[in-house]
C-alpha cells in the first residue's frame, strides 16, 4: 500500500468512525495519523469534518436525531483532542470565527451546542458564551474577537423577543458584523424582520448558511 493509499484509508476511517459514533476507533486512527506522519490538519478537515458533514446530512434527512448527533460529537472530539495540538499555528490563525450563545432568560442549549459542534467540525474557532447570556456579552465578545459571525439562539417565544435588541446593539457597535439566528420559535421571516443576516432551522445547515452570509455581505461591500 502506498503512502497516498494509506492516507486515504485513514481519512476514510476517521470519517466513518465519526458517523458510526465509534470513539475508540477514531482515537486509534488519530494516533495512527500522527505516528505515520500524516498532517493533523488534513486529518481533521478531510477525515473528522467530512464525517460530521455526513452526520449533518443524516440529521437533515431525519435518519439521525439528537442522541445520535451527540454520540457522533463524542467521537469527533475524541479525534480532535488528539490531533488539534499538532496543527500548525499559522493554519489556526486564518480560521473563520464565530460567537455563539443562547439569549438571556433562556437556559436551553442543546440546539446551540449542536450548532457549535458543526462549526468546530468545519474548522471554525468558536467562542461559546453558553446559555442565559446577557445581551451586552454578545456585543463585548464580538468587539473582542472580531468574529465573522455572531450566532444567537432562542428556544422560547418569550426569550426570542430579546433577539432584535441584541442585533441592534451589535450592529450599533459594529455595522459590519454578520448575525445569524436560530431556535425553535424562529422562522426565516422572523429573522429577516428582526434584522438578522442569516437563519438556519437546524444544525446541519448552519455552517452552509454562515458561509453564504459571509460571501453575500463581502460581495455587497465590494460593490
Amino acid at each position: 500500500m502506498t503512502s497516498i493509499e494509506r492516507t486515504r484509508e485513514l481519512l476514510k476511517g476517521l470519517s466513518d468512525g465519526v458517523v458510526a459514533f465509534d470513539e475508540e476507533a477514531v482515537a486509534k486512527l488519530s494516533r495512527d495519523v500522527l505516528e505515520e506522519g500524516i498532517d493533523a490538519q488534513n486529518a481533521i478537515m478531510n477525515g473528522l469534518a467530512i464525517g460530521m458533514e455526513k452526520v449533518a446530512e443524516l440529521y437533515v434527512k431525519k435518519e439521525y436525531f439528537v442522541p445520535e448527533l451527540l454520540l457522533c460529537a463524542d467521537a469527533l472530539y475524541a479525534g480532535l483532542d488528539i490531533l488539534k495540538p499538532y496543527t500548525k499555528v499559522e493554519e489556526q490563525d486564518v480560521k473563520l470565527r464565530i460567537v455563539i450563545g443562547t439569549v438571556e432568560g433562556d437556559i436551553h442549549d442543546i440546539g446551540k451546542n449542536l450548532v457549535k459542534i458543526m462549526f468546530e467540525a468545519a474548522g471554525w474557532i468558536v467562542y461559546d458564551l453558553g446559555y442565559d447570556v446577557k445581551l451586552e456579552r454578545f456585543v463585548e465578545e464580538q468587539l473582542n474577537t472580531k468574529s465573522d459571525i455572531v450566532a444567537i439562539s432562542a428556544m422560547m417565544s418569550t426569550s426570542m423577543l430579546a433577539i432584535p435588541k441584541v442585533i441592534e446593539m451589535v450592529k450599533t457597535k459594529d455595522s459590519n458584523a454578520a448575525i445569524m439566528v436560530g431556535g425553535a420559535p424562529m422562522t426565516r421571516n422572523t429573522a429577516e424582520l428582526y434584522g438578522a443576516d442569516g437563519y438556519a432551522d437546524n444544525a446541519g445547515l448552519a455552517v452552509r448558511e454562515a458561509l453564504s452570509v459571509i460571501a453575500r455581505l463581502r460581495s455587497a461591500t465590494q460593490k
